[in-house]
């Protein structure tokens, strides 16, 4: 996702709902299908199955023209709306108080009313996803960042970060001149805290008006925000937190919270539907609000001493939040927080008071509540997705799998398998208490070029479905019996992945004595093994319906410009050889691929894998051109989406979202194939100047594709989607 939080350098420009009532404001879109019988899928297919019979006529306009405007297109048979907007109430008031739709969305999901009608007895029946009416129904939608400047205490804030403060100074909740370049402490304390409303989740009602079909928020049902405040009370399960046994984390009152309960969530990304209805929402880019808890690489993945990491002993990162960061300024100790309680999946009970911390039965306590799932580990998580079966619901007698990208360059892909089995008639409360308990696993890409990141070491080309390239899960733990990649390279072959990790001079890199402090430092801890590094694997969908006949997972992996930490061995470049050495990637437009489990019928049991590129990027503006990958959707018979973030930088033209054709029917030599079609993506809909297309998701009929158009101006002059 966006690697420009906090964007300090963008340019200034004169918005705000006060100031400039066409101030660029990130919102939610959809798109709507005009035909009546045709879904957004079924119009997409019929249009690429004219182009592979040779019979596409040029009046089709497909795929959208590869162009850049201020406005959201989409092609035709589809019509373009606007849901709701940065900043708008979700209630009927309109407050310093008034609960508000965030900033910057990001990912979302919709849940049709009755989805949940066949549950019976509390057990878990039919999933969210492609469930429930068409018309009405709750979204939850991400919100993971402000674009723009700060206010500083020399300098006043630019951009959608001086259109917040507009709106604050109107409301009464800033009493000084926002435009101003002079910023008292207790006014960049309280701009602090407004600017912590604006982030993380909001889980909305919205319904479609019978005459015009189009979608409106109902402000009179029960809203909810969960944001970065104390107001969203998160419990973190599976770790400990806090650098001390009897650390406690605070409100902003000052008081304690309960044991492991964290104040709020930040840096939301993408995230995932659970089958049991609950919202895995991941916070990504958190190391700018506290500080980075990683902080021993630079940008061109070069290990810097003196962090906490070094070789020679246990490593000691700092827990203290900096207070140079956007919220370790905050005057108030109350209002900072120690770097390790952010960079989680969280698990969001939607519909739950934001209070409402999360507390298991086999605790004691109902299974109801938001949480961070410390099992997984602290990273720059992108997304979650879960393995299921092909009517979307958790496979009886089954683990939960539940995969996750790292979204960092050089980030990997992490796996977790529960302890226990899924059985036919569970409650909520009870498939929730499952995932306290399991198995980590790190996807080691065995097969990959370490110098590009996107082609088989062995033929210099990208694998392909019919020639793939070959991985391994390796289980990560103190305890791990597996073997680390690099262990040969480094003259250890015995030494075991428990043992490397506690080697406090294994590859260079101090020792993790166990796995809570190794699970707060994924990337260093996967790195110290030699896992191979992958491009910015953004978001994972999971395929049970894939046209290929076999589940696949389907992996965005949005760029890699960089330089790596490691050779091809999996052996960490000294800092003192690393610029000459190391190779960049160099890959600017991003690839597709697809895993394939080697047990494709039970992934919790599979220790490997297969993987091929099923999308690979390019540069240009031609009719299939495009570039950066990241948001994935997979709509209800198996077919695949995704939308991008760069291809404006990249290519010059708008960011888009398209559909990507893996039907085996339409490759080149099959029956009836004039134009094949197999691996070719179609643009299908494109946002406003700069901005990224996430978020994508349909409604439960796929007559609508609900769109986040996220940070339209962040660089560019945009007035979307306000009237001009």
């Amino acid at each position: 996702m966006s690697l420009t939080l906090l964007c300090l350098t963008a340019a200034a420009f004169p918005q705000g709902p006060v100031a400039d009532p066409t101030a660029p404001l990130s919102s939610i879109a959809v798109v709507q299908s005009t035909e009546a019988d045709f879904t957004i899928p079924q119009l997409t297919r019929r249009l690429v199955q004219l182009k592979v019979d040779g019979n596409l006529p040029s009046a089709a306009f497909f795929p959208l023209a590869n162009t850049t405007s201020d406005t959201v297109r989409s092609i035709r048979a589809t019509r373009q709306a606007v849901v709701v907007k940065w900043l708008d109430p979700l209630n009927n008031t309109n407050t310093g108080e008034t609960p508000r739709f965030g900033a910057n969305c990001d990912y979302v999901s919709f849940f049709g009313d009755g989805w949940n009608s066949d549950w019976s007895g509390g057990a878990v029946g039919s999933s969210p996803m492609y469930g429930g009416s068409g018309d009405a129904g709750w979204l939850w939608v991400n919100h993971e960042y402000i674009s723009n400047s700060l206010p500083q205490a020399q300098s006043a804030p630019s951009g959608q970060h001086l259109t917040h403060a507009k709106l604050l100074e109107a409301l009464g909740l800033l009493n000084n001149d926002v435009t101003s370049d002079i910023w008292e402490q207790s006014a960049l304390n309280a701009y602090d805290f407004e600017h912590k409303r604006q982030l993380g989740g909001s889980w909305i009602r919205i319904v479609k008006d019978a005459q015009t079909g189009l979608w409106s928020v109902d402000r009179s049902a029960q809203n909810k925000r969960y944001d970065s405040t104390g107001a969203t009370q998160v419990r973190v399960t599976g770790i400990d937190i806090g650098p001390t046994s009897d650390f406690r984390d605070h409100a902003e009152s000052g008081a304690d919270n309960a044991p492991s309960v964290v104040s709020g969530i930040m840096g939301d990304c993408s995230g995932g539907t659970t089958p049991w209805g609950t919202i895995l929402t991941a916070e990504e880019n958190v190391q700018g609000y506290y500080g980075d808890f990683e902080p021993t690489w630079s940008s061109g993945q070069r290990f810097l001493s003196g962090n906490g990491y070094d070789p020679g002993s246990n490593v000691s990162p700092t827990f203290e939040p900096s207070r140079s960061a956007a919220f370790g300024r905050i005057s108030e100790v109350q209002g900072r927080h120690t770097r390790d309680l952010y960079g989680y999946l969280v698990e969001i009970d939607p519909g739950a008071e934001p209070q409402d911390f999360y507390e298991g039965l086999s605790e004691g306590g109902d299974g109801v509540g938001h949480r961070k799932l410390g099992a997984m580990g602290r990273a720059r998580w992108e997304n979650a997705t879960i393995a299921v079966g092909p009517d979307g619901r958790l496979v009886d007698g089954q683990p939960i799998v539940l995969y996750a990208g790292q979204d960092r360059r050089s980030g990997r892909i992490w796996k977790f398998v529960t302890e226990a089995n899924y059985t036919s008639g569970m409650t909520k409360a009870e498939v929730r208490d499952m995932l306290d308990s399991g198995k980590l696993y790190v996807a080691h890409f065995a097969d990959l070029d370490n110098s590009t990141g996107q082609t088989l070491l062995s033929t210099g080309a990208p694998g392909t479905d019919t020639a793939p390239g070959n991985g391994r899960w390796i289980e990560f733990s103190t305890t791990s019996t597996d073997s680390p990649p690099n262990a040969a390279a480094l003259g250890q072959p015995t030494i075991t992945v428990g043992e490397a990790l506690q080697d406090k001079d294994y590859n260079g890199i101090g020792g993790f004595p166990n796995d809570t402090i190794a699970k707060k430092a994924l990337f260093t801890a996967a790195t110290k093994l030699g896992v191979m590094e992958l491009n910015r694997p953004e978001d994972l969908e999971y395929n049970a319906n894939d046209f290929s006949g076999t589940p696949r997972i389907y992996v965005a992996f949005t760029n890699h410009t960089r330089q790596v930490a490691c050779d091809q061995s999996g052996v960490l470049y000294p800092a003192a050889d690393h610029a000459a050495n190391s190779p960049n990637r160099g890959d600017a437009v991003g690839s597709v691929m697809a895993m394939q489990e080697g047990n494709a019928q039970n992934p919790g049991a599979s220790m490997t894998f297969t993987f091929f590129t099923a999308w690979r990027g390019s540069f240009g503006q031609g009719p299939h051109d495009a570039a950066a990958p990241d948001n994935i959707t997979i709509d209800s018979i198996g077919g695949v989406w995704f939308g991008t973030d760069g291809n404006f930088g990249t290519n010059g033209t708008a960011d888009a979202f398209y559909y990507l054709d893996m039907d085996p029917a339409h490759k080149a030599g099959a029956p009836g194939v004039v134009e094949p079609t197999f691996g070719v993506a179609f643009r299908v809909a494109a946002v406003p100047s700069d901005a990224e297309a996430t978020g994508p998701t349909f409604s439960a009929d796929e007559k609508d594709l609900f769109i986040a158009v996220q940070h339209p101006g962040e660089s560019q002059t945009s007035t979307w989607p306000q009237d001009r």
